[in-house]
């Protein structure tokens, strides 16, 4: 269970078992990391790392009172022991002072500074006794034990001149080191391997707390508190290609999938028919079965998240359950639906709404080749210089309730409200709204803010449908489609009111 920690947009979160899943999941990078760090550590330290070596010497402080040739008047107390072990710090200060330190550099003829050399030795007591150990380290081996032996010939007398009645007698005389000191392989190296395993985890962690993007249902859940219809796997070709966008160019894989017709068929994946099928199936289960028809609006976040291919697949969906269907493309801006199922463009819905047409000439029957799923559709028709007014327009309204005389199922394709303010103008006359959210591609921020949007209309937001689910991100653990899908859509004019899936006649139409 994963302790959490939100603000109160909800944008940020510190979930722990979020963290342990990700951190599992790129466990193979940290152990990698871990060992380039390791190798680095290794190289660094053989080819940049000066070799040290260590020469010492170690002494006894003694402090005996009173003595006659070899015989000792007053033996050693414990008071002298005491005042023994309390000269060892005034021994060191002697050994470090200027005028020691030059005496050993005239007695070696060392080419050293009174500081260079101050800083290769350093001094402590052994075990908190009266026995003090001095250590010497330099490049040189030689250069150490020499320094170190100097130190054994003048320290001694330079403590009986300073301090009456104590001596430093040697204990153990300096000898030249036969391995260096430092650097220690064993230990740079496992240094650098914790080091890369520190470094590696900081990122993943860092990354992940300020990852503004949704990579999974539970990100969706845990921002809205709408749930997740159905999660639908990747329908385009694999690659980093947008279905479509406002602001940025079209590429040539776009744009190659965009001019199929993207529908349920027997050649797209299982997992994805079932995932419209879910769809279709909590939609009906959405509304109360008084026998009206249900306008549905579609839209999104953002640009690219793949409302209107959804759109298109509901439509399907919903017409192999014999349900009079029409698909309306409600965004004037960047019409798409025309383009992806291969139909007439004009005229449309903005010509019609114009008082142009006459909204028999508007509808296009869609048919898929297997002949299993028909609907009608209504392109979005040429661009106006207003559509934020013609779909708030009163036409607009009595269009939808004409047409819900005739169809079970009236499906908006609306712009993303990210972009532009349209979907909002129509989303007070539609019976529901269905969210697309697009799986590492839209942003946290730009979905609560969708959501604020619908909300502060009093829209009523259905659920969300997640979009481009993959292994990594859907509850359900789709895989990645890859194969050929896409069909082909056919289409023919309707040119009076004798088809029997659209009953609209003349004097209903010229009353909206």
């Amino acid at each position: 269970m994963g302790d959490k920690s939100t603000e109160s947009n909800g944008v940020f979160e510190i979930d722990l078992k979020r963290i342990a899943d990700r951190l599992l999941h790129r466990l193979w990078l940290i152990v990698l990391m871990s060992v380039v760090g390791a190798i680095a550590a290794f190289v660094f330290t053989f080819y940049c790392v000066t070799p040290l070596y260590q020469s010492s010497a170690m002494f006894y402080v003694n402090n005996s009172t009173i003595s006659l040739g070899d015989t000792v008047i007053g033996g050693l107390s414990a008071s002298d022991i005491s005042a023994s072990r309390g000269l060892v710090d005034s021994h060191i200060v002697i050994l470090k002072a200027r005028t020691t330190l030059n005496q050993i550099i005239d007695y070696k003829g060392l080419s050293r500074t009174p500081g260079e050399l101050r800083a290769m030795i350093s001094a402590a007591p052994v075990n908190s006794t009266e026995i003090f150990e001095v250590i010497v380290t330099s490049p040189d081996p030689y250069e150490a034990e020499q320094i170190a032996s100097a130190i054994t010939d003048i320290l001694p007398k330079k403590i009986e001149e300073i301090i009456e009645g104590s001596s430093a007698q040697i204990v153990d005389r300096a000898i030249v080191a036969s391995r260096p000191s430092s650097p220690s392989y064993t230990k740079n190296v496992a240094v650098g391997f914790l080091l890369g395993m520190f470094i590696t985890v900081a990122v993943i962690v860092l990354r992940l707390l300020f990852d503004t993007i949704i990579r999974t249902e539970e990100n969706v859940t845990q921002l809205t508190k709408y749930p997740v219809l159905a999660a639908v796997p990747n329908m385009l070709a694999p690659g980093k290609g947008k279905y479509y966008s406002y602001q940025s160019k079209k590429n040539a894989a776009d744009a190659a999938a965009k001019k199929k017709g993207v529908l349920i068929g027997e050649e797209v994946s299982f997992v994805a028919s079932e995932a419209y099928k879910l769809l279709r199936t909590k939609l009906q289960f959405s509304f109360a079965d008084d026998g009206g028809a249900r306008v549905l609006g579609l839209s999104s976040a953002m640009a690219g998240e793949g409302k209107s291919l959804t759109a298109v697949n509901l439509a399907y969906s919903l017409s192999q359950l014999n349900k009079r269907v029409i698909l309306i493309d409600c965004d004037m801006r960047r019409p798409t639906l025309a383009e992806k199922m291969r139909l007439h463009k004009t005229p449309g819905l903005s010509n019609w709404l114009t008082g142009q047409e006459n909204i028999m000439d508007l509808l296009q029957h869609c048919v898929l080749r297997d002949q299993k799923g028909v609907f009608d559709v209504i392109t979005a028709g040429q661009t106006p210089p207003n559509p934020v007014e013609l779909l708030s327009s009163e036409k607009m309204m009595k269009t939808l309730q004409l047409l819900r005389k005739s169809y079970d199922y009236i499906l908006l394709d609306l712009p993303p409200v990210g972009e532009v303010s349209d979907a909002l103008a129509v989303a007070g006359q539609v019976d529901g709204m269905l969210l697309v959210v697009r799986q590492d591609y839209c942003h946290r921020g730009a979905l609560l803010e969708t959501v604020k949007q619908f909300e502060f209309i009093e829209s009523k937001i259905l659920g969300v449908v997640y979009n481009c689910a993959s292994d990594s991100g859907g509850g359900y653990g789709y895989k990645k489609y890859y194969k050929k899908y896409y069909k082909t859509y056919g289409y023919r004019r309707s040119t009076s009111a004798r088809d029997n899936s659209v009953n609209v006649s003349k004097n209903d139409s010229e009353k909206a």
